[in-house]
């Protein structure tokens, strides 16, 4: 099988409206917005849905309480977006709880911090967030007993949670579900100009199969996150952005009842998070000059991250750290600023206006909280340009999934699955998680137990889905990301897609070495200690009992 999700109709001969490049957040929105419009439209992406700054993101459709002072429109947005998300995707979302400590030693007192979320309060109804508490030493540490005993009070507000990467591809698929052509691991090779300088277009390459094809389109759309100067340089329509390079330290399992905010030695507001089966904490922001492609976690980064974290929850370095995540933001440019005090705003830019470089345009800057707003700002520009007089319907078109209510315990006793297992699969799948089950000519079965993901599921994903590697696993299905990272796991996954997509023995091979090789990557900043040895014994027998080649060499 190609991977191409069935109902992705074939490259025709006819240009479409528009081509998408980019399926990060902001391009998948797009996409979803024009396809919903009735236009034709093109998606490629040069790896897998959302894995770059979407996958990097904290994970939350939150109001953004830090950009009140100096971008308040910022949070206005993200606020009112939050609450558009919540209705057209509820089975992604989760409530998220925050206990922000207050210190004898804080810059701020207790009173000004109150003001500023008395102000938060009165976007909270916008995403439907709950008003601010006031709460006691004793209070505080009733709810949260690993805070610090050095805090003279706390303060509660809530946020909502997201599972990111999972937003991006519901996006993409739905987009292929309403006719547009959408593809992972398609990577721009080369824009298309005619004898006028309008770019008509792409050339893209499929780095799976290393076929080339052109994608001709009326409109194209730079929308690539942190990649969209170097996109936009082979346009010849410079944008300037000022990338910011932020990671989170993830932990095995929750280690605090409630998110906990928390100050870097150098000021800097972070906080630690229960998000689906993990903890996160971060997250940090730096100016970035080095490789987008490769980045890494440093030693020093984790380091700054857990030293804020100990001031609030001493204890923290107590428990296990899984893997580090890293990404970069596409912050739009501004000069004498401080990483953290850019805007987080956005910008359309149309470069026939702009650079004299018509048929190009570019998505910059923006946060998720605020992609589905973004988005349909795009799309009405695009289709403006394009003659097309349709309006945007993505606040109230459910997303794949959100269409109803599911009951996992229903879906448990009609399919054979543990409870757990059910309850994942409705959130990643929502009202089609019976539809992924049923499909399976045998009871499913686990093959991650840590997330955990069913066999049944991963067949779904690549037959209905379009997912192309396993390595592509870990974000679509979060396969290996709990405790066994892809251990316990890899083997057994491979198999699945081996015998769905018809994999010949060297590509599932490649195939397994890859994943292992990006969750090593994603685990050795964090390795200490005794988590060393016990992570060698770990790989060492399940990658190395079942014959696999290249598991001493990681």
């Amino acid at each position: 099988m190609s991977g191409v999700p069935p109902r992705t109709p074939p490259v025709s001969s006819d240009p479409f409206d528009v081509l998408v490049v980019g399926g990060g957040i902001n391009g998948a929105g797009v996409a979803r917005d024009l396809a919903l419009r009735g236009a034709r439209v093109a998606l490629v992406e040069k790896r897998e849905f959302g894995s770059g700054t979407s996958w990097a993101s904290s994970g939350m459709i939150h109001g953004g309480l830090r950009y009140l002072q100096h971008d308040p429109e910022v949070t206005l947005h993200s606020c009112v977006d939050s609450g558009h998300i919540q209705r057209i995707a509820p089975h992604l979302i989760f409530r998220i709880p925050f206990l922000m400590p207050i210190f004898p030693d804080d810059p701020l007192g207790a009173e000004i911090v109150e003001i500023g979320l008395e102000m938060y309060d009165r976007y909270q109804p916008f995403k439907g967030g709950r008003p601010h508490t006031r709460l006691s030493t004793a209070q505080a540490r009733r709810l949260e007993p690993g805070l610090s005993d050095r805090i003279e009070g706390a303060f509660t507000l809530d946020e909502w949670g997201i599972d990111a990467a999972r937003l991006c591809a519901a996006n993409a698929l739905d987009a292929a579900e309403r006719g547009a052509f959408v593809r992972t691991h398609t990577e721009l090779v080369a824009f298309l100009k005619d004898d006028s300088g309008r770019v008509c277009g792409a050339r893209v390459r499929d780095r799976v199969t290393g076929d080339e094809r052109r994608i001709e389109a009326r409109e194209t759309l730079n929308a690539t996150g942190p990649w969209v100067a170097r996109v936009s340089e082979l346009a010849g329509a410079p944008v300037r952005l000022r990338p910011g390079k932020g990671i989170h330290v993830v932990f095995e399992r929750r280690v605090s009842n409630l998110a906990v905010y928390a100050k870097g030695i150098d000021g800097r507001d972070m906080f630690t998070f229960p998000h689906e089966q993990n903890s996160m904490a971060g997250t940090t922001d730096d100016d970035f000059y080095g490789d987008l492609d490769r980045l890494e976690v440093t030693p020093d980064e984790v380091a700054y991250v857990l030293q804020a974290m100990e001031r609030s929850l001493p204890g923290i370095r107590e428990h296990r750290i899984a893997h580090a995540i890293a990404g970069v933001r596409p912050t739009l440019y501004g000069f004498g600023s401080y990483e953290d005090e850019l805007s987080r705003d956005y910008a359309v830019f149309d470069h026939g206006e702009r650079d004299g470089v018509p048929g190009f345009w570019t998505l910059a800057g923006g946060k998720l909280a605020a992609y589905r707003l973004m988005a349909e700002d795009a799309t009405d520009q695009l289709c403006a340009a394009l003659g097309i007089d349709a309006s945007c319907r993505t606040h109230e078109t459910p997303l794949p999934g959100g269409e109803a209510p599911v009951d996992p315990a229903e879906v448990s006793r009609r399919f054979g699955v543990g409870l757990p297992a059910a309850i994942r699969v409705g959130f990643r799948h929502g009202a089609r998680a019976s539809q992924v089950l049923a499909a399976s000519v045998a009871p499913p079965r686990p093959v991650c137990v840590c997330e955990p993901v069913l066999d049944a599921e991963l067949r779904h994903a690549a037959r209905a889905e379009g997912l192309r590697t396993l390595e592509d696993a870990c974000l679509r299905v979060r396969l290996g990301i709990g405790a066994c990272q892809g251990a316990g796991c890899g083997a057994r996954a491979a198999a699945t897609l081996a015998n769905t997509l018809d994999w010949p023995a060297d590509r599932v091979g490649a195939e397994l070495a890859r994943f292992v090789d990006a969750r090593w990557r994603a685990i050795a900043p964090v390795l200490a200690g005794d988590h060393i040895a016990a992570l060698e014994v770990h790989r060492a027998a399940f990658l190395g009992a079942r014959g696999f080649a290249g598991a001493e060499e990681f």
